[in-house]
């Protein structure tokens, strides 16, 4: 008995050593969490959710004691300190400050928030934290970019040129209209007004720009390789259509502007809500973009006509800014290479710029090529192509253009390179080995080959 009593209370004391130290370990966790948050700008945390794959939490400041509530809850079931700032790479200042997450509605209604962050780093889903409630939502991290967003490395006002804006739209925006079932409205049926760019990752610092120019919107993640800005409360799409209005749009977009703004009028004065008003707008979206309603659609609303758009538009280009965002979407400086006979070196070089769009905007696209003074419309299947490839018109007439009237994006680059390769062919340089491969050199890291 005596042995037993012993061995009881040996197990005891060993029980009550592990529990101290597991208080201790605890404490000393948390003390380095704080030691880090005075002395670091990011703080990144390996963390392991219940039923969901490891993810990050960053950036947690007060948020700490909810992290310790998820682990009381067993929601978070493991942390460890990855890094402190070294995981940041060149995120830059858009990842050193809380973000207020803006859900927006189409009724025009936001709900705003204060929250850390955990990133998921296989499947997206995400854990808001916000006065000790957490909500888990299958999503991509980047739905954290919304209007009220600060970046400090970016001034209080874009430097856009509202020209420009409007020639970027011209390329990659869209004006969409979203119609689905939904039993909470009178007609049976949720709508819903989008204006949206969608561009390749390597242009987000230019999306952010825009976002910063109409100071309205979301930017989130689309894929691995593309971001979309978006604007859908009825509020702010007054701020996109004011613009569009003042600085018109030169494509065959300009008439999907114009019954998209005709959709945006009908949900402010609450007139989807109505069924003849529902008609219209399903109307509008059957000529909208791809010009045909979803099959679900097409029979659920077999009578309906598509929208008539109008005939004529304003193809004037106003201004070159208007061409810079346009080439900026649309646009390719690209450096032609292939053998040659004739050359003495085997090889022959020559630059090409090219301006690319759809069959229906030829005049568009012709009128271009008189305002260049320079350049060839060529036709290929369902669209059609400008390009200038006459080295004077390239060196005299292109070249200048685009050093005055500015390129915003990742585009610009390449045209910096464009410019070297010209200097060199203008040098005749690239006669000799040297010169050739250095335009082979600028020529590998140009478009598609540009690293970001």
């Amino acid at each position: 008995m005596t042995f037993l009593g012993n061995h009881t209370l040996a197990v005891q004391k060993g029980l009550n050593l592990g529990f101290i130290l597991f208080i201790v370990s605890e404490a000393l966790f948390f003390m380095a969490i704080f030691w880090a948050y005075f002395h670091s700008k990011a703080l990144w945390i390996e963390t392991k959710l219940r039923g969901l794959p490891k993810a990050l939490i960053t950036k947690l400041f007060k948020e700490t004691f909810k992290v310790a509530l998820l682990i009381t809850k067993g929601i978070v079931t493991s942390l460890e300190i990855i890094g402190i700032n070294q995981w940041m790479g060149n995120r830059g200042s858009k990842s050193d400050s809380l973000i207020s997450v803006k859900e927006q509605r189409v009724d025009g209604f936001s709900t705003p928030f204060r929250c850390g962050k955990v990133y998921s780093k296989c499947q997206g889903n995400l854990v808001f934290m916000h006065n000790n409630y957490v909500f888990n939502q299958k999503m991509c991290f980047n739905h954290f970019y919304s209007s009220k967003v600060r970046y400090s490395s970016y001034a209080t006002s874009s430097k856009l040129n509202p020209y420009y804006v409007s020639g970027f739209t011209d390329g990659e925006g869209c004006f969409f209209v979203g119609v689905s079932p939904n039993s909470k409205y009178k007609t049976n049926f949720k709508v819903k007004a989008i204006f949206q760019l969608g561009v390749h990752i390597k242009d987000l610092a230019l999306l952010e720009e825009i976002k910063l120019f109409f100071n309205v919107g979301s930017i989130s993640k689309l894929g691995e390789e593309s971001v979309q800005y978006r604007v859908s409360a009825i509020n702010d799409l007054n701020v996109i259509i004011n613009h569009f209005d003042k600085f018109s749009l030169l494509t065959y977009k300009q008439l999907d502007f114009l019954l998209f703004k005709e959709v945006v009028e009908l949900i402010r004065d609450k007139k989807h809500l109505s069924l003849d008003g529902l008609n219209r707008i399903i109307s509008i979206k059957a000529s909208l973009n791809s010009e045909e309603l979803s099959d679900k659609l097409s029979l659920t609303f077999p009578d309906i006509v598509p929208a008539l758009k109008p005939k004529a538009y304003d193809k004037k280009i106003k201004s070159l800014h208007w061409l810079a965002g346009f080439t900026d979407a649309e646009g390719c400086f690209f450096i032609a290479l292939k053998k040659s006979l004739l050359s003495k070196l085997g090889e022959t070089v020559w630059l090409r710029f090219i301006l690319t769009q759809h069959l229906r905007d030829k005049d568009l696209l012709e009128s271009i090529i008189c305002t260049l003074g320079c350049g060839r419309y060529i036709t290929k299947p369902g669209y059609g192509e400008i390009i200038v490839e006459k080295f004077s018109d390239v060196y005299e007439k292109i070249i200048p253009i685009f050093e005055e009237f500015k390129l915003q994006g990742i585009k610009s680059k390449d045209f910096e390179d464009f410019k070297k390769a010209a200097l060199i062919i203008k040098d005749k340089t690239h006669l000799t080995r040297e010169g050739l491969d250095e335009v082979k050199k600028i020529k590998g890291r140009m478009n598609k080959s540009r690293k970001h």
